[in-house]
């Protein structure tokens, strides 16, 4: 045995190397840098136009939306002006006259859904398109309310700890 590492050497070798070799994670993030600046520019595929400068106001083309509202008994006002429901047509073509406005529908809870589907009939007819409907927000529901309601029967039922057998 020409050459046999001492013992001192031979443990040196079998301990594990504390150190963190980064010159591969720096080569490789620098690589990412130059590949990122030169696709960068690529993406921009805007088209340069130089806009003529005025020195008028923006216009607001955003009109106050239309307030239709149904009471319990199924009474239709059109922006607190009573209106019969066979005349609720014409009276919504002429307030959407030249622009298209929003409708803002105040139904009742109590209301027949029938009514309701009536005067969004007539606002089609009447060429409106954004109808919104106006609510109020819950009040008085908690948490572990057990109500299909609110969504909260699957949860009150997860909720529950299980029986032992």
């Amino acid at each position: 045995m020409a050459f046999e590492p001492s013992r001192a050497s031979r443990s040196r070798l079998a301990q594990p190397m504390a150190d963190i070799n980064t010159t591969p994670l720096v080569d490789v993030m620098l690589v990412l840098l130059v590949v990122f600046l030169v696709t960068a520019p690529v993406l921009h595929r805007a088209v340069p136009v130089d806009l003529p400068r005025v020195d008028a106001a923006p216009v607001d083309a955003r009109r106050a939306p239309i307030r239709v509202s149904i009471d319990a008994q199924g009474a239709v006002s059109v922006d607190g002006e009573p209106v019969e429901v066979a005349a609720l047509d014409g009276r919504l073509r002429t307030l959407a006259a030249g622009a298209d406005p929003d409708l803002h529908l105040h139904a009742d809870r109590a209301v027949r859904h029938e009514r309701v589907v009536e005067v969004m009939a007539a606002a089609r007819r009447a060429g409106l398109s954004r109808i919104g409907f106006v609510t109020e927000p819950a009040t008085g529901r908690t948490s572990g309310a057990s109500s299909a309601a609110n969504g909260a029967g699957l949860t009150d039922v997860m909720d529950r700890p299980a029986r032992s057998r």
